[in-house]
């Protein structure tokens, strides 16, 4: 029996093909909110979706967007793609598509403030329930399936813990109840290709890793043809009626950006290895799915693809929110990086998720979880001088740790 070859993301990135209007090594940018036709039955077909390469209106679709999410669904591997306005609107649209009054949800208990907070929080509004798990646990997960469960959802690397969800065991809980895994990609673009490892839809934050420059706001969600079709459906699809669409300048903006990511990936997985050897070395308590010491190293390393290392973000736990804050505050001073939330930029950025990006997760949970208020996210940047970084981390560090003068 033949071996299926392996998925290559960064051929694929490569091997993108998509000229200009005038031959342009660019496409073209149709900047247009809606679409003319020659006869009136085309429009009538559009509408009814029975028609391929023609457009209607773009909050439905247009080029610029179709360019990028074909782009997007070879990436992650997906027969299909849409792309949105946000991260949050990929999700949010995901969830409203599958689920419906009297549902049920599985979610990792450590996800993005603002997914755990649409889902405490807004989704009971419309009768909707959500029960959080340890995700690293897949029995855990099993055992919260209840007979209305409609998805298992989860992060790749979790938000901002760093733990490693075991994707292949998830899918496996998910196709045995007839369910699909959902899979936040947005820490591991690359990295990971989720839908080789048996996840059903891939989202991502285009704003952090994939676009690269912070400039910018967009999302995507992969899967089957059916799926992202019926989502972009006039009549009842998520996608298509609560309007997350991304602009088309954007959109070309994002998949010039593409280009680069593996280079980017590769670099930013580098430049976090070797700060957080060395911190450990020095007894810094620095978490990174790297290290031996991680919780899910050797899964993460069965799930990988090697060439693009173990991603850009690692966590420090100083303990306190008063060290933390100082920490950040002369990292900045130093020109180390920015006190900023988001992350995937090509300076470092950093930020204490408990009083920042997961704040929306109540006190006592981030307790159970093990947020503390100490503990930094450090999204390292692009430094080509890595050393000279960890030299300014380091004296900073000594001097948060050593006692104030009275």
């Amino acid at each position: 029996m033949k071996t299926r070859p392996r998925h290559r993301p960064a051929d694929e990135i490569q091997d993108l093909q998509f000229f200009g209007e005038f031959g342009g090594v660019n496409p073209s940018i149709s900047d247009s909110a809606t679409y003319t036709f020659l006869r009136a039955s085309t429009m009538t077909d559009t509408f009814a979706g029975e028609t391929e390469g023609c457009y209607l209106y773009s909050r439905h679709s247009h080029p610029s967007g179709r360019y990028l999410a074909t782009a997007l669904a070879r990436v992650e591997n997906t027969p299909s793609a849409l792309v949105t306005a946000s991260g949050m609107g990929a999700i949010t649209s995901t969830l409203l598509h599958h689920l419906s009054a009297g549902d049920h949800l599985v979610s990792a208990r450590t996800v993005y403030g603002g997914t755990y907070a649409f889902m405490k929080n807004f989704l009971p509004k419309l009768g909707i329930r959500t029960t959080f798990v340890d995700i690293t646990k897949p029995e855990k997960v099993e055992a919260a399936v209840e007979p209305n469960t409609k998805l298992i959802y989860t992060e790749t690397v979790s938000n901002p813990l760093l733990e490693v969800a075991d994707i292949p065991a998830l899918a496996a809980v998910a196709r045995k109840h007839r369910i699909p895994l959902v899979v936040d990609n947005t820490f591991t673009p690359l990295i990971f290709t989720p839908a080789e490892l048996g996840a059903d839809i891939v989202i991502h934050s285009l704003t952090k890793f994939i676009n690269g420059m912070n400039d910018l706001v967009a999302g995507c969600v992969c899967g089957s043809r059916e799926l992202i079709e019926g989502m972009l459906n006039v009549n009842d699809g998520a996608a298509m009626l609560l309007g997350p669409v991304l602009d088309s300048i954007r959109a070309a903006e994002i998949l010039k950006n593409l280009h680069t990511l593996p280079v980017r990936m590769a670099k930013h997985s580098a430049n976090a290895m070797y700060l957080a050897r060395e911190m450990e070395k020095r007894g810094i308590p620095v978490r990174y799915p790297g290290l031996p010491s991680h919780p899910q190293h050797e899964l993460f390393k069965r799930m990988m693809n090697p060439e693009f290392g173990f991603g850009g973000m690692l966590t420090l736990d100083l303990q306190t929110a008063d060290k933390a804050a100082r920490f950040m505050e002369e990292l900045q001073a130093e020109n180390v990086g920015y006190l900023a939330v988001s992350l995937g930029y090509f300076k470092t950025l950093f930020n204490a998720p408990g009083k920042g990006t997961s704040s929306e997760i109540p006190e006592e949970e981030q307790a159970r979880m093990g947020l503390s208020d100490g503990l930094i996210r450090m999204s390292v940047g692009l430094d080509f001088d890595i050393t000279r970084t960890l030299d300014k981390i380091l004296r900073v560090y000594e001097r948060v740790q050593s006692p104030e003068p009275v």
